[in-house]
């Protein structure tokens, strides 16, 4: 039976994308929906995910400098592995997973709000298409905004590296620059923004899912937004382990 639902759920998922992406009725308020959930998503999300780069640069080079403390490899290479790993894994992959929980449970638990209250369907009996008009906008605003928030928290994980390095001792400034600027890939760079349009899809439209087809009271509601961070999470890592065999041969 398991398997049976989680094949009934993913002909769902797949018909209601089929859904979604319809034409839209009126492309002006399509525009301004965006442009707000691009408000939300990014400026909203801006702080706690510079938090955690930081904080993420920052362990990965105090780590590897630790594993590489007496050996015969050059200090610099400290500079070289935090942006290699920052850039190809940990950006994307942990932003991704921070706004499954922060913007995946908030757009569940809103668009199930919506079903509840029966908002969705005095929508629909006005001819509106609510998949549409509801989630196309923060499908949008999530493949611009989060590949951007992905960009700057490579760009401040690299930063925390400096600051957990420099200031302390254990690298110079030319070292850790010196480390950032070799052997440098472009490829690395394409990896990451793949890897982030691809998570933004996975975690906006899980969580819509989950939300739109909710049903029952506040409990119920409650186990969607769980259902819609714990699948996204899940939908993301696995999507990150196929980008990886596919994109690395």
């Amino acid at each position: 039976m398991g398997n049976l639902n989680i094949f009934h759920h993913f002909g769902k998922y797949i018909l209601f994308m089929k859904t979604v992406f319809s034409r839209p009725e009126k492309f002006s308020m399509y525009y301004k929906e965006t442009m707000r959930q691009m408000n939300d998503i990014g400026i909203g999300s801006l702080i706690i995910i510079c938090l955690i780069a930081v904080f993420i640069g920052a362990v990965t080079a105090v780590q590897f400098s630790y594993q590489l403390s007496g050996g015969l490899v050059p200090r610099y290479y400290i500079g070289y592995v935090v942006r290699d790993i920052v850039i190809i894994e940990l950006a994307p992959t942990f932003t991704c997973l921070v706004l499954a929980g922060k913007v995946g449970s908030n757009m569940a638990a809103e668009i199930g709000g919506m079903r509840q209250k029966e908002h969705i369907d005095a929508m629909e009996i006005m001819g509106v298409n609510t998949a549409t008009y509801l989630i196309l906008p923060k499908v949008i605003a999530a493949v611009i905004v989060i590949p951007l928030l992905v960009a700057i928290a490579a760009f401040v994980g690299n930063s925390g590296g400096y600051i957990a390095t420099v200031p302390t001792g254990l690298l110079t400034s030319e070292e850790y620059i010196q480390g950032l600027r070799s052997f440098f890939v472009d490829y690395n760079v394409v990896m990451m923004f793949v890897k982030g349009l691809v998570f933004s899809f996975i975690l906006t439209t899980v969580s819509c899912y989950q939300g739109y087809f909710v049903k029952g009271g506040s409990i119920e509601l409650g186990h969607a937004s769980t259902n819609a961070v714990v699948f996204s999470s899940i939908l993301i890592l696995f999507a990150d382990y196929l980008i990886a065999i596919v994109l690395t041969q």
